[in-house]
């Protein structure tokens, strides 16, 4: 693990591989940390893989209050100056996946490739705004325990619960391990975040749209919707996963990431690693 000082916080990441391919930036979803990358971290030979945790998660500064989804981006874009790299191919699931398309809206220039994960485009609604702001409340004043049992047969899909424990319990236990506070000021955030779907036909980089099966929070319908409208995006749904098919079935996910890797090296002329 290494840190450096980015936007006025210390933020944690790891830095693993190395190679001439475009560097890979991994950005985790809500409430977990960089951890939930481990077996993505050696699927990308031939590229620098960057996995921070995010502001707030993981060992990462916890900043109370309300996390913007463009403070996150500014933070991933600081990191990527700290590092040297002027661009890389995002990965965000989830909230992560939203942290990604925010990038995207601000720094289109430093993006070579896009991977959008169990994640939409559209912007909240005013229930969506009211539940996200109460579950922010709880959090402060529970603690994440009782949230995070109750949402682990959603997390994961609940044949993972049975059938692969040690992905359940790592699941879990980042859920445990996330500081109340920065997991309600994300919340906060994602609750004024903006509709991004008049952006989508405007992308113009190798793109692909990834959703387990079984996904009850962001379902096949909503990666549809992204794999219409992002010109040349591939879709490709995880049989047998829920909302995390990168940990519930990680061959699949990394044979689809590496598909994408090879598409933004032939885009860019660089032979394929």
């Amino acid at each position: 693990m290494s840190s450096a000082f980015i936007n006025g916080i210390t933020m944690t990441y790891d830095d693993t591989g190395a190679g001439g391919g475009t560097a890979l930036l991994l950005v985790h979803g809500h409430p977990f940390d960089r951890t939930m990358w481990r077996p993505q971290q050696d699927a990308a030979p031939g590229h620098r893989v960057v996995t921070p945790d995010l502001r707030g998660y993981g060992a990462t500064q916890v900043v109370p209050g309300v996390t913007p989804l463009s403070t996150f981006a500014h933070d991933l874009a600081g990191l990527l100056d700290h590092l040297g790299e002027r661009r890389a191919v995002l990965c965000g699931l989830s909230m992560g996946g939203q942290i990604v398309l925010e990038f995207h809206r601000l720094f289109p220039e430093r993006v070579a490739g896009l991977v959008l994960a169990d994640t939409f485009a559209q912007g909240e609604t005013d229930q969506g705004r009211k539940e996200r702001n109460e579950r922010a409340d709880r959090l402060l004043r529970e603690g994440m325990s009782g949230y995070a049992h109750e949402v682990l047969d959603s997390m994961v899909a609940p044949a993972t619960v049975v059938n692969l424990p040690d992905v359940a319990g790592h699941v879990l236990g980042m859920m445990l391990a996330a500081p109340p506070e920065g997991a309600a000021a994300a919340l906060r955030g994602r609750a004024e975040r903006p509709d991004y779907t008049a952006m989508l036909p405007a992308v113009a980089v190798p793109t692909l749209v990834v959703v387990g099966r079984d996904d009850v929070f962001t379902p096949v319908a909503d990666a549809e919707f992204l794999h219409r409208r992002i010109p040349g995006a591939r879709l490709a749904v995880v049989e047998g996963a829920g909302h995390l098919p990168n940990l519930e079935r990680p061959a699949a996910f990394n044979d689809a990431l590496a598909g994408l890797l090879a598409a933004v090296a032939q885009s860019a002329g660089t032979p394929r690693m």
